[in-house]
């Protein structure tokens, strides 16, 4: 595997994750105009949400067995078409049945396309042999902050769903079909499918359970901050509706920030040492907010929030690939669906325990359960396992190497 080779997958891949970044926040944050141009209960419409993490956790399952016979790449070839597809069939219906099938389409997709991007962005960091995982989740934090602009836009001017999605998707799927002919498939993985089969059971989720509790957690921490950082400050420290718009705006700026300098922290430090410090601010941005007396400091803790959940996710899937390193694929693909799970719970969990005590006591959950993620760290590799400067290894290509490459 020559360098330019692994460059234009390096870029190939940060261009997937930019789309992936757009499309779900493109569809997240216009679900007032999907429920309207629907006409869709607010009974029914928590059945439509929760339909597509649980629809995406099936297919990260699928996708596990899948990449035993077919390489992930492949798998990814044809995910992310179709998850723009399926955003474009949520603008373009005219009746309930119509985005049942759209958002069913959209979230199978989004199941095969988290877990076969973050299988080729661990086996190329191995190629690499120092840490880049974070580079690609910044790429996804620009899409994000990409997609919820285009999404604020379309708002702003009453555009209906099908003018605010048709451009992105024309513009995203022949870039990505494009960009998918210089996607780069670990030599190890393809070489040891068979293995993967072999090293999936019990005893493999056994070692990754505490990476799976770290996942679930960190996205238990981020569903609060997607959720609820608008009505907190809006009806708890009393700011006004403008101002609690701000909050999620400033945590994703600030996820961007923090996942763009992160691969530098990890290869100078090692990676305990960045996500035991990312797990100290998140859980100092949710004290913040849980005291807050005041909106500009209630934003303050949402903002250092974002600094410090944003490495927690790519390390946790990088841990998993240095972890099994003969099946990869199969650790990424079952990590990926705690993701899944942490968005199921932190919802409602906040929501349940803010109704029946109180949101600022609520706060104090997704900060206990973060601050767990200090003591699981050593789950991400010895103190010493760093990458970048002295400690890293020579940038040759040797995938076939285990260890603590990853």
């Amino acid at each position: 595997m020559t360098d330019a080779r692994m460059r234009h997958g390096r870029a190939s891949l940060a261009l997937s994750f930019f789309a992936q970044g757009v499309a779900f926040a493109l569809l997240v944050t216009r679900i007032p105009a999907i429920q309207d141009r629907y006409g869709i209960s607010d009974g029914l419409l928590p059945v439509f949400l929760a339909a597509v993490p649980i629809l995406a956790g099936v297919a990260s399952v699928v996708t596990e067995r899948l990449v035993r016979s077919v390489a992930p790449s492949v798998v990814l070839r044809w995910a992310q078409p179709m998850v723009l597809l399926g955003l474009l069939g949520v603008g373009a219906g005219s009746q309930v049945w119509h985005v049942a099938v759209a958002l069913g389409v959209f979230g199978l997709a989004v199941g095969a396309l988290d877990a076969s991007m973050n299988m080729l962005g661990v086996s190329l960091q191995r190629a690499y042999g120092r840490s880049i995982m974070l580079g690609f989740h910044a790429a996804y934090s620009l899409g994000g902050i990409a997609g919820a602009s285009l999404a604020w836009a379309g708002a702003h001017w009453d555009l209906s769903l099908l003018v605010s999605y048709g451009p992105v998707v024309v513009v995203l799927l022949p870039a990505a079909l494009v960009g998918s002919r210089w996607y780069v498939d670990g030599e190890r993985e393809r070489e040891s499918a068979g293995a993967a089969g072999a090293h999936s059971g019990g005893g493999a989720f056994t070692v990754l359970l505490p990476l799976c509790l770290v996942m679930t957690f960190a996205y238990i921490g981020d569903s609060t901050v997607s959720n609820w950082s608008a009505k907190y400050l809006q009806d708890v420290v009393g700011s006004s509706e403008e101002l609690a718009t701000v909050p999620y705006n400033a945590y994703m700026v600030t996820t961007l920030l923090g996942r763009a300098v992160g691969d530098l922290g990890v290869r100078r430090f090692g990676a305990v040492a960045v996500v035991r410090c990312g797990a100290v601010l998140a859980a100092a941005g949710f004290a913040v907010v849980a005291v807050a007396p005041g909106a500009w400091v209630g934003i303050l803790g949402f903002t250092v929030l974002g600094l410090g959940l944003c490495v927690i996710v790519p390390q946790t899937f990088a841990a998993a690939g240095r972890l099994s390193p003969e099946a990869s694929d199969a650790a990424v693909a079952r990590l990926n669906v705690f993701n899944y799970v942490g968005f199921l719970i932190g919802s409602p969990l906040v929501g349940a325990l803010g109704d029946a005590w109180s949101y600022r006591g609520a706060m104090l959950v997704p900060m206990v359960l973060v601050l767990v993620t200090f003591w699981y760290a050593r789950s991400f590799g010895p103190d010493t396992d760093r990458y970048g400067g002295g400690h890293e290894r020579p940038r040759v290509v040797d995938v076939g190497r285990g260890g603590n490459e990853v």
